[in-house]
């Protein structure tokens, strides 16, 4: 019997037989592959990126914007591929023009990307993006070594209150900072092409939550504690959209203010990081992709 321990949750059971916190099975669930326009500009550049979004999910944060298809429910948007028809798809959207290959969500089907791209990394000839929530683990990320180009993680929480409540990850913050280690070791510096266009490197994503800016300002002091700020990339996200959180949760039922974000930025910009920042208008779903529109 072969269990699961992809990610520091180590549920330790056969996901062939059964199913543990991420909801999904051995096999690999798939809800998207297409071009995407919606990441950061060095990602999704002017051809968009080749994404493949996965079923499931070791976070499901009660806020998560893709709900519809993080909670691992049969709801007609993922259908089992092979790893065959998942390599096959990565050279689809290659030949439609991506500028890279994006794994979203991918972190409890990380051996079997790892199997896949073993096989096929030196003949797709674009990046590969590892887009995660950053709570994984160092023996997983290792695995994937020389396969990934660039790691595109989240660092969602430095309170471990914050991270227990809406992620039920109390150790999130520990294992975020371990993982970040792991994937700079991997892939160095952020390199961009001379067309604006990322190759290598580390993109670390934080979205600014309603009423945590002192915990957003200890996110930041943290990884620039652990990463040098002008090696690797940030995003600041303000696209935090309210209506996705459960009504019971009234503190998280609101749009963050511009007091909130400013201050985060600022604290960015106090840290020496380089990145990207958000708009208001990208608090809405319209940036949430179509998962039951059928793409493969």
């Amino acid at each position: 019997m072969s269990v699961c321990n992809l990610c520091p949750r180590k549920c330790a059971i056969d996901r062939e037989k059964s199913l543990g916190y991420c909801r999904s099975p051995k096999e690999i669930m798939l809800s998207r592959a297409s071009l995407h326009f919606f990441e950061e500009p060095p990602i999704s550049g002017t051809k968009g990126s080749g994404t493949l979004f996965f079923g499931g999910c070791n976070m499901r944060c009660v806020f998560c914007q893709n709900a519809t298809i993080s909670r691992g429910e049969e709801n007609g948007t993922s259908r089992a591929v092979s790893k065959e028809e998942l390599a096959e798809l990565m050279f689809r959207l290659r030949d439609e023009g991506a500028h890279n290959i994006n794994l979203v969500t991918p972190t409890h089907y990380a051996d079997s990307i790892a199997d896949v791209l073993s096989k096929i990394k030196s003949e797709l000839k674009i990046p590969i993006v590892y887009n995660c929530g950053g709570y994984e683990s160092v023996e997983a990320l290792r695995m994937l070594s020389g396969l990934i180009d660039i790691y595109m993680p989240d660092f969602k929480y430095f309170s471990a209150s914050l991270s227990e409540k809406y992620s039920c990850a109390p150790d999130y913050a520990e294992r975020a900072t371990e993982a970040l280690l792991e994937m700079y070791r991997q892939t160095g510096e952020a390199v961009i092409s001379s067309e604006g266009i990322m190759e290598k490197g580390v993109l670390v994503r934080h979205l600014v939550l309603p009423g945590a800016r002192a915990d957003s300002k200890k996110v930041l002091e943290t990884i620039a504690k652990t990463l040098p700020p002008d090696k690797i990339l940030l995003s600041v996200m303000r696209q935090y959209t309210p209506e996705f959180a459960p009504p019971e949760m009234k503190e998280l039922r609101r749009k963050i203010t511009s007091f909130e974000y400013d201050f985060v930025l600022n604290e960015a910009e106090k840290l020496g990081f380089c990145g990207f920042s958000q708009g208001k208008d990208s608090v809405s779903r319209n940036y949430t992709p179509d998962f039951f529109e059928k793409t493969f």
